[in-house]
């Protein structure tokens, strides 16, 4: 008989240990594997229009597995907080309140809250004054150490700061916009409808559907204020109406949802000098517009392939491929929301569901996302919330 090699001797000692270890080690590895594939579900808290059924702020759980989601309450009551914005930490979440009699003084506010992280609900910190009526619109910069905010009514933007507790302090700069456009009832002034960053947090966008502009500011990370920029804005055609943006995760293009005409424009994005150069534009319909349609919300998907649109009226989720290296897009299909007016809706961090919020029927509807094609597949799973216009999810925690 052959002595026994070293090798021999360690194949032999790896097949005694995985004879006994199973039975000792499997609830650590079950452990383990359910640590690396990340939480099974998701928080997401929705803004509404107060008044009727809703109270404020709701809060839903979203099933990675299924698709299914569930209501799980009331998280605050405030009055009228169309859009929110989650805080890096999850701490805290923000939220605006559209309305233009915030201390009697013709604008509308700006809440912040602090999250229980056991059950999610959220308790009031403080509130400010949001520098202009009628905000509709808050982003937060990548430190959480400020919060921009849109004001449709007054046609402003503003900065705020984020204390470590997550209070608000007063308005760091109030920039009011000017001029009108074609439209004599929707562009007879200024109505900034959002505000958002770059990934480098050195320039900030704001949508102005009034103004058929996206303008331009710097943005001072140290101080927190806001400066236009030259050249000051990217126009749109006349008429546009534009009202959502949302960059590429790539950094290099960028879209703009264009409410009254129901397009969406593509723009290239120099990054070191915060210029856009419009690259295309093309409808969010497959049919011509109707005087009862318009859009809402557009967000690029995580992997950066595909670009999504609401449109109310027509009550669908526009979807679209874009082409890589150039940006632009092609429309795929355009898939119902089972709803009434769809407003913003949410991606989901992962990638595999789209969230479309019904404001007129009260529904927040799943669909699945088709990874290779970007196309939209109904779940069955909805939950009903009042008058639901902004869903924002909660960090993702192992």
């Amino acid at each position: 008989m052959r002595p026994k090699t070293p090798c021999t001797l360690l194949a032999s000692s790896l097949t005694l240990l995985l004879a006994v270890l199973p039975a000792a080690l499997l609830p650590a590895i079950a452990l383990a594997d359910s640590k690396e594939a990340g939480p099974k579900s998701l928080r997401a808290y929705v803004g509404t229009y107060t008044g009727g059924k809703s109270k404020g702020i709701y809060l839903v759980r979203l099933e990675l597995a299924t698709g299914k989601l569930t209501l799980e309450g009331l998280a605050v009551e405030t009055t009228h907080p169309s859009f929110l914005a989650v805080h890096p930490s999850g701490r805290f979440v923000y939220a605006v309140g559209e309305t233009a009699d915030f201390k009697a003084k013709g604008q509308g506010s700006v809440s912040a809250f602090a999250v229980d992280e056991a059950s999610g609900r959220l308790a009031p910190l403080n509130q400010q004054g949001s520098g202009g009526a009628g905000p509709c619109h808050i982003a937060l910069d990548a430190a959480g150490k400020h919060a921009l905010v849109a004001n449709y009514g007054g046609g402003s933007v503003a900065s705020l700061p984020i204390g470590a507790d997550g209070k608000l302090g007063a308005a760091a700069s109030v920039i009011q916009h000017k001029g009108s456009s074609v439209n004599p009832r929707r562009q007879e002034g200024p109505h900034a409808h959002s505000i958002n960053l770059d990934r480098a947090n050195r320039f900030a966008f704001a949508a102005d559907l009034g103004l058929d502009k996206v303008l331009v500011y710097r943005f001072d990370a140290a101080k927190g204020t806001l400066e236009p920029h030259d050249p000051p804005a990217a126009a749109l055609k006349p008429g546009a109406g534009p009202r959502h943006f949302a960059f590429h995760p790539a950094g290099r293009h960028a879209y703009v949802i264009n409410e009254l005409l129901c397009t969406v424009t593509a723009f290239s994005y120099e990054a070191g000098r915060g210029v856009l150069t419009e690259i295309q534009t093309l409808s969010t319909l497959p049919e011509p517009v109707k005087e009862s349609y318009s859009t809402a919300e557009v967000q690029v998907h995580p992997s950066g392939r595909f670009v999504y649109g609401s449109n109310r009226g027509h009550d669908s989720i526009a979807v679209f491929s874009v082409e890589e290296g150039t940006g632009k897009l092609a429309l795929l299909e355009n898939e119902p929301t089972q709803g009434k007016t769809p407003r913003n809706f949410a991606l989901d961090p992962t990638g595999t569901y789209l969230l479309a919020e019904n404001q007129d029927s009260g529904t927040i509807v799943v669909f699945r996302i088709d990874p290779k094609t970007g196309r939209l597949e109904p779940t069955g799973h909805a939950a009903e919330v009042p008058s639901p216009v902004c869903v924002r999810f909660a960090p993702r925690k192992p």
